[in-house]
């Protein structure tokens, strides 16, 4: 762009001393013209090149840590249709997107300063503030009682929550997993000392259900609706009336309070996604089913199972500080979580 500028200039210049060699009064005409035009050109030039050395100049950044689950399926879909670049762009920021496998991989980004933004369940959030982490959750994501369940093989003998004594139990060590099993235990006056806990990943637990290494995992959308339609696993309990299941966005401090723009914007392009899936859920399952390597058919049932939304109700909030409270309780956080986790300014920044 330099070169062009420049040779743009020298061009402007030749006609200012070609017209000034003139001695007739129509060659004066023709050197008040010419100058007038060069003058005119030279401005353009200016102007060309303020705009691109405002273009030049690195736009402002937000690194969003994100996840490519069924839970953020609101997100995932704003990413995929450009809704949050592009509001992002509008408020005059840049997204930088970097996919984790899970909400405790998101808190460790965020710790390594190389993430302003992360979303997942409320209990990896919860841990990561009660760590020391200056963020706060800034939005909801999604809610959804059906979309956390504890499954086992469809020829198992385990018929209630009391057969799980003694049992092999897969989920995520530090997941919203391990907050609904322990209320789940709770409901037949067990504890994690009556299971044999075994810590594996979302992507790893099928395989150890289906192989017999585990006698049940507890697992998350879009497994349970794979695996259920495949005729590989069973439902014994979900979290309808146990647990509501918050998705969480949230914000480093620092960063939210100095750029508020961009937090506003990736609000306003989230519900965007959120809309698009209430509005057009069978055109959304077409964009999402290849994202989670699903069918149409089990993506369009796997969306039924959420509440997508940016908001926060008065019982969202409870229920998060209900969760901080059985975290601190169960010993899970050294640190108490209170009401000041929560900031909704930037929520009613975008009018929700």
């Amino acid at each position: 762009m330099n070169k062009i500028v420049t040779l743009g200039l020298s061009a402007a210049l030749l006609l200012s001393l070609l017209a000034g060699c003139g001695s007739s009064s129509n060659v004066g005409n023709t050197v008040s013209a010419t100058t007038e035009g060069t003058q005119s050109e030279t401005s353009s030039i200016q102007s060309g090149q303020e705009a691109q050395s405002a273009a030049a100049e690195p736009d402002k950044v937000l690194r969003i840590a994100t996840q490519t689950y069924p839970l953020y399926a609101s997100i995932n879909l704003a990413h995929e249709l450009g809704f949050i670049d592009e509001e992002l762009e509008n408020a005059g920021y840049k997204a930088e997107w970097t996919d984790y496998a899970s909400g405790p991989l998101v808190n460790e980004a965020v710790a390594a300063g190389e993430a302003d933004v992360g979303h997942m369940a409320d209990l990896p959030a919860i841990i990561a503030r009660s760590s020391g982490q200056p963020i706060q959750v800034v939005s909801g994501v999604a809610t959804g009682e059906k979309s956390l369940a504890v499954l086992i093989p469809t020829d198992s003998d385990i018929q209630t929550i009391e057969d799980l004594k003694g049992k092999k139990i897969a989920y995520a060590t530090g997941s919203y997993a391990q907050h609904l099993l322990a209320l789940v235990l709770d409901q037949a006056g067990l504890t994690f000392d009556d299971v044999e806990s075994i810590n594996l990943g979302a992507a790893d637990s099928p395989t150890a259900l289906e192989t017999g290494e585990v006698d049940a995992i507890v697992i998350w959308e879009q497994f349970i609706t794979k695996l259920t339609e495949e005729g590989k696993a069973k439902v014994l309990i979900d979290g309808t009336g146990i647990k509501k299941s918050n998705m969480v966005l949230y914000a480093v401090s620092e960063y939210a309070a100095a750029n508020p723009d961009a937090i506003v914007a990736f609000i306003k392009g989230t519900e965007r996604g959120a809309q698009y899936i209430k509005d057009n859920p069978e055109d959304a399952a077409k964009v999402l089913a290849p994202i989670y390597s699903v069918t149409e058919d089990v993506m369009a049932k796997i969306l039924q199972n959420f509440d997508f939304t940016v908001a926060l109700s008065d019982d969202d909030i409870t229920e998060i500080l209900t969760v901080a409270s059985y975290a601190n309780e169960a010993g899970i956080i050294q640190n108490p979580v209170g009401e000041e986790f929560i900031d909704t300014t930037y929520l009613k920044q975008a009018g929700y």
